[in-house]
């Protein structure tokens, strides 16, 4: 390693400092194994207080030859013992499996089999025991888990003792609530019983637009307890956006808060319901002003609740709905995505397997149940019967990274936007996460030197990437606390999940479109508002091995030592901040500027890596100062589709690039903006 004493003063070490560290780091370059040097160097010197200029650059050092060769890096590399105790390292050894890839093999393999050691992994509640917990018989494009059973997957989220802590609640001002299992308990019986009273039937669905709160959370339990389903909407949807989803699913009643509190601001929620839908609306209060009336026919929420905290779940098929969740694909309209009995259940072995949550643990992942994270951070949590914690902060804020030391969260997921904005603006300065003991990353691609930073800042704990969205439920790949865990990299295909990387030929590369091979637990069978075959299935080849598979949508490359990077969308979806959004929902808004002919949406990669860039391309019709646009777009993109997205550049051109079926090439436009 090329470490010079003036080199750590200039990245920010004091001089008495370096002196000590230039004799520490002379010891260690007798450790040939950089990965084991490596470890030694962040648990003998590297502690969150010192500056992170220091701990990149003797990471760089550290690793020099692996980055020259291009190789994974690890930050984190867990020991002989750590492994063991992990729910997968005691399963590799009860199984005899020698590595996780072997597991894996097995877990794609045996599909029957997994099913059954997951749900009692997990002690699934079943009112009746399935005869068979994979069904193929109908192809695997429509599998059937857990025939003939019947169930209510929330009896499975109370199984924990009743004094047992289910959710830490922090308000504005970081004030801590603690419900335990009991208190849940009883809080989401009100609910069922109060949708019962009304005359609610099994298979109803009811839509709820709230931020995550303990109400929330007691609301989809009850919902789908009381054997009815959840339409989440994300309470930051425009008025038009919130309209598209009720006019697909038509639910009976919405839950709904009068106005959002964010930063101590007001934005109106209620209002955006049009008083000429056909639904009533049992209204929730952020504070204990009732200035903001109710419309005629409509429940305040104290009206609703039932008096009796006896909870009866109504028993459902597996294949019966639990929740809708909204997906936006490659055109206008968002794919309408039902959640089954089941699909939790992939979400809290994903949980149990590769984020290893135990009993004592506490989750904390800001979301909202509108996004797929939300459903799934619940069924995690108390499936698994852990801790959730909640808070009514802007996550990009230093009070939610203090909800974060004072809740003492143990897993602590996000989105990777999150992380950059905590590292620019040193949110995380001072504050002890040593009770962290993993991070997660989800919804966007992540830059390596924001997740070696986040890794730091609670003594190198792992990041467990993990990708895989709405439709399955879960995670397609993901990281492992029984791998060494590189920034920014995934580790693993998920337990159960097999898949292959395709080239624009067709054939198997190391670098291409990600092809699911089905079947796999949590995968989706079927769509409100589209042909579940056509949307996946349709006009794909058969695999190398004769398989059926389905398309995806993401670009994977496989690196060296069984490593995977995310490159973001092959197809014309993006993720912005952590949201799937579709290019022609963007594009079919601004296309409405009065200065535009016809306008393009991509989304781009940083040079340096890390979540996707938003760029317009536009046609106007004559000339029009693009500062000016870009911020009218915004403001466009605000009023009407979501203010979480964010436009980076707006770039005039004389024509879009098309087909000759006249679609847009936004392929081609990615590389004239990249230079290519």
């Amino acid at each position: 390693m090329n470490i010079s004493e003036e080199k750590l003063i200039e990245c920010g070490l004091l001089r008495r400092d370096a002196e000590k560290w230039i004799a520490q780091l002379q010891e260690l370059e007798s450790i040939t194994d950089d990965s084991a040097r490596w470890k030694a160097i962040a648990s003998q010197l590297l502690t969150p207080q010192i500056p992170f200029v220091v701990h990149e650059f003797l990471y760089e050092q550290n690793y020099e030859k692996r980055r020259k060769e291009q190789l994974p890096c690890p930050a984190w590399i867990p020991g002989v013992d750590e492994i063991k105790k992990t729910h997968l390292g005691e399963w590799m050894k009860k199984e005899d499996f020698s590595c996780y890839e072997e597991l894996h093999h097995w877990t794609v393999t045996h599909p029957e089999e997994l099913a059954k050691k997951v749900s009692e992994a997990l002690n699934i509640q079943f009112t009746h025991q399935p005869t068979k917990y994979c069904d193929i018989s109908a192809g695997v494009e429509k599998a059937r888990w857990y025939r003939d059973a019947t169930l209510n997957i929330i009896e499975s989220c109370f199984q924990a003792e009743g004094n047992a802590i289910a959710i830490i609640s922090g308000d504005a001002e970081n004030l801590l609530e603690q419900i335990s299992y009991a208190q849940l308990k009883a809080k989401t019986a009100r609910v069922a019983n109060g949708l019962f009273e009304m005359n609610v039937q099994p298979g109803d669905r009811i839509a709820v637009s709230l931020p995550m709160t303990v109400d929330a959370i007691t609301i989809f339990l009850g919902v789908i307890a009381a054997g009815c389903v959840v339409v989440t909407i994300a309470d930051s949807f425009s008025a038009a956006e919130i309209a598209v989803r009720l006019e697909i699913t038509q639910p009976k009643y919405i839950f709904i808060q009068d106005e959002i509190i964010r930063n101590a601001k007001a934005h109106p929620l209620y209002e955006k319901i049009e008083s000429t839908q056909n639904m009533k609306a049992i209204l929730l209060r952020a504070t204990a002003n009732r200035k903001i009336k109710l419309r005629a026919g409509d429940i305040e929420w104290d009206d609703f609740l039932s008096d009796d905290t006896t909870l009866n779940c109504v028993p459902r098929c597996p294949e019966d709905e639990t929740t809708i969740l909204f997906s936006s694909g490659t055109t206008g309209n968002p794919k309408a995505i039902p959640w089954d009995q089941t699909t939790p259940i992939k979400s809290a072995s994903d949980a149990y397997f590769h984020h290893d949550i135990h009993p004592d643990d506490i989750l904390c992942w800001p979301t909202n149940l509108g996004w797929m994270m939300g459903p799934w951070l619940v069924y995690a949590t108390l499936i698994n019967k852990a801790t959730m914690a909640i808070s009514q902060t802007v996550p990009t804020t230093r009070t939610f990274c203090e909800f974060v030391q004072q809740s003492k969260v143990t897993m602590l997921g996000l989105v990777p936007s999150i992380v950059s904005a905590w590292r620019k603006q040193k949110l995380t300065d001072q504050l002890d996460w040593k009770t962290i003991r993993l991070f997660s990353s989800t919804g966007e691609c992540s830059n390596a030197s924001d997740m070696l930073w986040l890794m730091s800042r609670a003594g190198y704990r792992p990041v467990i990437e993990y990708c895989g969205g709405t439709e399955t439920g879960g995670g397609y790949i993901t990281g492992t606390l029984t791998q060494p865990a590189v920034p920014g990299l995934f580790s693993a295909k998920a337990i159960g999940f097999n898949w292959i990387i395709l080239d624009e030929a067709g054939d198997e590369s190391s670098l291409g479109e990600v092809f699911f091979i089905p079947p796999a637990l949590g995968l989706s069978t079927r769509l409100l508002n589209r042909n579940h075959h056509d949307v996946y299935y349709a006009e794909i080849a058969p695999g190398p091995n004769d398989q059926v598979l389905r398309r995806h949508g993401d670009q994977i490359e496989q690196l060296p030592n069984g490593y995977f990077r995310a490159h973001g969308r092959i197809d014309d979806a993006m993720n912005l901040g952590g949201i799937k959004v579709s290019s022609v929902q963007i594009e079919e808004l601004l296309s409405q500027h009065a200065a535009v002919q016809e306008v393009a949406a991509i989304s781009v990669p940083p040079p340096e890596g890390g979540p996707s860039l938003l760029i317009i391309f536009a046609v106007l019709d004559d000339e029009y100062d693009l500062s000016v646009l870009q911020l009218e777009m915004q403001q466009m993109m605000k009023a009407n589709l979501n203010p979480l997205f964010r436009i980076n550049t707006v770039v005039a051109i004389e024509q879009l690039p098309r087909t000759a079926s006249n679609k847009v090439m936004r392929r081609k436009l990615r590389d004239v903006y990249l230079g290519k």
